[in-house]
């Protein structure tokens, strides 16, 4: 790269040199910084540290060289949003790279990386990242702290399993994981709930998993699999799928839950065992393309399936014979369903120890619920979007196994002692509540790292907070905060991130300046002065320095 383009921001141009009348287009001491900078498709073997000197780039875009190290200065590029570094050499990242906290997309695909910084997990902003095409054994479990990735690709690996943490990642919407060696998924990937778009192909999958949350999943790849069974658990939960690709597997046979998937539009079950079909398959209202070649069916001609999916579709209504229960219809209540657990998910009681009472409306949480738990050890409640006027005072039978609790979107006015007595407690979230205060026994909870209070009613930052040190995150946005104790702030060495936004904060302390651990701090729409709004766009450290520059 020649060297003035790393000092276009320094030096003045050469015309300046000549004494020439300057017209308005061409005045290049108004010039503003560069922000991108493009050197795709060339032959560049290294980027000089040199790069320091453009630090307003947003975007750096260096795909299709032949670089095979990154320099360290990359990583004070403190307002880099996009870097694209994709076809090339690299063996490895810098880990200066993971202080780009600013960075919303990644694109690593098609190097030679056998492994990943531990500290990923800094890069909170990040919303895209492609890692396709590399060398890598596995996954850093700090991906789990990427809580606004969208969409994430590691196809073409040899990865042989999935974190579990990676359920952490609340916004991802579509994951690739095509061509590794995963033998199994981890359960916990059912809890991510903003999944749409799965792809899991050519891996060594026996089974598929259950997705009992991933309610807004619309495609699901696994073909070229050992699939030999596919269960009624793993569909039924799956309202919003429109692909369901399965072709090249070892399926023996489809459930009747597949008339379930009311929204499934194309379903290729080509190359498989199953010999037989449920004819309610005809009846999917939306299904467009259905692929079957190469399965030993024995109830249908060959020559049927070349016709295409309507005839194949209107055969299969043909056959279905009066008095098949429509799939909408309630399951009947057997002699083996005891009436009290028609409305429970066992199953996920059992294997994703998650006790879901959610989105009901209901005013109380039926005994029937805590009756299912028994002695099995429940991680995770989610009772979260009813009309509860209070902490269900059951909760407490639960206290040593579980670890995150969810009372979001309710009517809730006070936190009950019981709450207190769950000292195994890591998550708390009682967002959209009616708390104005925290009882002072939530001490009790040294567990706890993440609460979340946002969109409540607190004019006083609860002070029973500064004294339960283990916490690392605190949103407590949207309320009518007054003041912070920044000398109490201070002494909380775990805190990494606290949300203010949107409180009634006339004053920021310029103590708040010291405390060190905090990499997210969120002030916006707070009445206070200053800092200025300038200031506060530049991010945490740049707020905390300004604020240890104002310490009288």
């Amino acid at each position: 790269v020649p060297q003035h383009v790393w000092r276009i921001n320094l030096d003045t141009p050469e015309e300046a040199h000549q004494n020439l009348s300057f017209g308005a287009a061409d005045r290049w001491w108004e010039q503003t910084d560069l922000t991108k900078l493009i050197l795709a498709s060339n032959k560049l073997q290294c980027l000089s540290e040199d790069v320091k000197l453009l630090p307003a780039l947003t975007v750096l875009d260096v795909h299709d060289n032949q670089l095979t190290s990154l320099p360290s200065a990359l990583g004070q590029l403190e307002n880099l949003q996009k870097l694209d570094v994709s076809h090339n050499k690299l063996k490895s990242i810098p880990e200066e790279l993971m202080q780009l906290s600013h960075l919303k997309s990644l694109l690593l695909h098609h190097n030679e990386l056998s492994c990943l910084p531990d500290g990923f997990g800094q890069l909170v902003n990040l919303e895209e990242l492609d890692l396709s095409n590399n060398h890598l054994t596995d996954i850093p479990t700090s991906f789990a702290l990427l809580i606004n990735l969208v969409r994430l690709n590691l196809a073409c690996n040899q990865l042989k399993n999935l974190p579990a943490d990676i359920s952490a990642m609340k916004s991802l919407r579509q994951l690739d994981c095509t061509k590794n060696y995963l033998e199994t998924v981890p359960s916990k990937l059912a809890t991510m709930a903003s999944l749409e778009q799965l792809y899991l192909r050519k891996n060594k999958l026996r089974s598929l998993p259950e997705f009992p949350s991933c309610k807004l999943l619309k495609e699901l790849h696994a073909g070229e699999n050992q699939i030999e069974i596919l269960n009624a658990e793993n569909l039924k939960h799956l309202n919003s799928l429109s692909v369901l690709e399965l072709r090249d597997n070892k399926i023996k046979s489809v459930p009747d839950e597949i008339t379930l998937l009311q929204k499934l539009e194309r379903l290729d079950l080509a190359n498989n065992d199953i010999s037989r079909l449920p004819y309610t398959l005809g009846n999917l209202p939306q299904l467009k393309f259905l692929a079957l070649e190469g399965n030993p069916l024995r109830t249908i001609r060959r020559d049927l399936l070349q016709k295409g999916t309507q005839e194949l579709l209107k055969y299969l209504r043909s056959k279905i014979q009066d008095g098949v229960t429509s799939p909408n219809e309630e399951p009947p209540v057997t002699a083996m369903t005891l009436p009290s657990e028609s409305r429970i998910n066992m199953h996920a009681i059992t294997s994703l120890k998650l006790l879901e009472y959610s989105e009901k409306q209901a005013a109380v949480i039926p005994d029937e619920m805590f009756n299912a738990v028994r002695s099995n050890p429940v991680a995770t409640v989610n009772f979260s979007k009813n009309q509860l006027n209070e902490i269900p005072l059951r909760i407490v039978e639960l206290k040593d196994s579980v670890c995150d609790v969810n009372l979001g979107f309710n009517k809730i006015s006070s936190i009950s002692l019981e709450l207190c007595m769950l000292h195994k407690l890591a998550h708390l979230d009682i967002r959209n509540n009616f708390l104005t205060s925290l009882p002072e026994e939530m001490e009790a909870l040294t567990r706890l790292q993440v609460i979340n209070l946002s969109f409540n009613r607190f004019k006083v930052f609860p002070s029973v907070l500064y004294r339960i040190v283990a916490l690392e995150t605190i949103l407590l946005s949207n309320n009518q905060v007054g003041s912070i104790d920044p000398l109490q702030l201070q002494k909380m060495d775990k805190l990494g991130t606290l949300d203010l936004q949107n409180n009634d904060l006339l004053q920021v302390p310029p103590e708040l300046g010291n405390c060190e651990t905090l990499r997210t701090l969120l002030l916006e729409g707070n009445p206070f002065r200053t800092p200025r709004a300038a200031i506060l766009a530049k991010g945490t450290a740049a707020v905390l320095e300004y604020l240890r520059s104002r310490i009288p």
